[in-house]
């Protein structure tokens, strides 16, 4: 079983402030040393912090709870307390914070690394130290600390990826990621054999324009008609090519329905989300190899004069350094997103 997981439901709580300590200075010679009461130490902070290496929110399915350490009450002798640990929740770039109830997007993470302080703790009480005054030599009085939050957070998972590939099961969604890559997915000759996104790194070199470029690509299962409706595997998965810059449609040649597989899923990627349209795209007809699948498609570039349109075949090689040519030159430096540090999915034995 692959353990990949893109949601989580998690719960998260600042530490409690430490009290305030209510104590006097008693030493020989010093009958009357005053208050000396220590401040409470501030409870710990929640902190999500953002990892390249991680590629998944599996991670939180062990633990889902998550508490910051309470500020420990300050002593005599005018010793505060100290500082409540801090929390630390690893999360991977593209994790967006969502309200559980509302739905409301708290915050969306986004390819750099750093940390973000989610939840304050407590402050620590004052020790009576502080209430000493002109009339008041010996105050008997000392604050509680505060107490720390509590939030309950829905985290959703949306991979960072140049270009997601689309398709129907079997139109070699994965065959064409091993080939461009140097990421791994289970390949098969049946379809729904890719059960979860899968990361790949495409790297140009050789004097071309785009020489040094390394470009992400997003394989997802494959859709079916009705995956915005939540038919098949990959209506889970439309949401991870929402961050891409730019998508390949992949068209099985030799598929009875090559010349409405575009149309059918350029209507399920709009009924999912009009912005998934709106993407640089291209229309890859693939197993060229196959006898019949040349004229298919003649058939599909007649169709679509407007559209960018390449014939692959993973098998033989056929046209794979043109269409690797025009990813190279379609994604720029402003669409280019963080490289992975993983090119696929850690596998878990069950």
């Amino acid at each position: 079983m692959q353990k990949f997981a893109d949601e989580a439901l998690i719960e998260v709580s600042s530490g409690n402030g430490g009290n305030g300590c209510v104590a006097f200075r008693r030493e020989k010679y010093v009958p009357r040393g005053g208050p000396s009461g220590g401040d409470g130490g501030r409870g710990g902070d929640v902190i999500f912090t953002i990892r390249r290496n991680l590629r998944t929110l599996a991670h939180l399915r062990y633990q889902h709870s998550f508490k910051a350490e309470n500020g420990l009450d300050g002593e005599g002798w005018g010793r505060n307390g100290r500082d409540g640990e801090d929390v630390l929740i690893p999360l991977p770039p593209g994790t967006v914070l969502k309200d559980p109830g509302t739905d409301e997007v708290i915050r969306d993470f986004g390819p750099a690394e750093g940390n973000f302080v989610f939840l304050k703790g407590g402050n620590g009480g004052w020790g009576n130290v502080h209430f000493k005054s002109s009339i008041n030599q010996a105050p008997r009085k000392a604050l509680p600390g505060k107490s720390g939050l509590f939030r309950r957070l829905k985290a959703e998972l949306q991979i960072m990826a140049d270009v997601g590939l689309v398709g129907f099961p079997n139109a070699g969604k994965s065959s064409l990621l091993d080939k461009f890559t140097n990421a791994r997915p289970k390949i098969a000759p049946y379809p729904f054999t890719t059960k979860i996104p899968n990361l790949g790194v495409l790297t140009f070199g050789g004097g071309d324009s785009w020489e040094g470029q390394d470009i992400i690509i997003a394989d997802i299962p494959g859709l079916i008609e009705g995956a915005s409706r939540g038919a098949g595997l990959g209506h889970r998965f439309l949401k991870h090519i929402s961050r891409t810059a730019a998508l390949i449609f992949l068209v099985d040649l030799s598929e009875t329905n090559y010349l409405e597989a575009f149309d059918i899923l350029y209507r399920e990627l709009e009924d999912f989300s009009p912005a998934l349209t709106a993407k640089k795209r291209i229309i890859c007809g693939s197993k060229l190899d196959l006898d019949g699948t040349a004229g298919a498609l003649e058939e599909l570039t007649a169709k679509y004069p407007s559209e960018k349109i390449f014939g692959i075949s993973v098998f033989s090689g056929q046209g794979l350094k043109e269409l690797a040519g025009e990813i190279g030159a379609m994604i720029t430096d402003n669409d280019k997103t963080i490289p992975p540090a993983e090119n696929d999915f850690e596998e878990e034995r069950e």
